[in-house]
């Protein structure tokens, strides 16, 4: 092998490796830190909601967080929003979404 290809070669995993290592870091850094700024606190129906995620407090954020996706307007993407997992109404709503879970997991059996 001539000393040119074995610096292609050479490059080529390089530039690989380093374009592979660019592509995790900014998933691994959203991780690594608490997904919500600042949280909704006015009330709504449960309805509106599509999507509840909890994600517990841990060594990436000291806060339990709550994070929802709102249905909009038909065909449009729903809207994230952080909810305070203290809020009574916020606990009511887990709740409900709770419910609805086990709901659907008896029917399915």
């Amino acid at each position: 092998m001539s000393s040119k290809l074995v610096f292609v070669l050479l490059a080529a995993l390089v530039l690989s490796a380093a374009l592979c290592k660019a592509a995790v870091l900014p998933m691994v850094a959203s991780e690594l830190r608490c997904q919500c700024i600042k949280t909704h606190s006015t009330p709504f129906h449960p309805k509106y909601i599509k999507e509840l995620r909890v994600i517990e407090s841990g060594p990436h954020c000291p806060n339990s967080e709550i994070i929802v996706k709102i249905v909009t307007k038909e065909g449009e993407e729903g809207k994230e929003v952080c909810l305070d997992p203290t809020a009574k109404w916020v606990q009511k709503v887990v709740q409900v979404f709770l419910k609805r879970e086990l709901r659907k997991k008896h029917e399915k059996k």
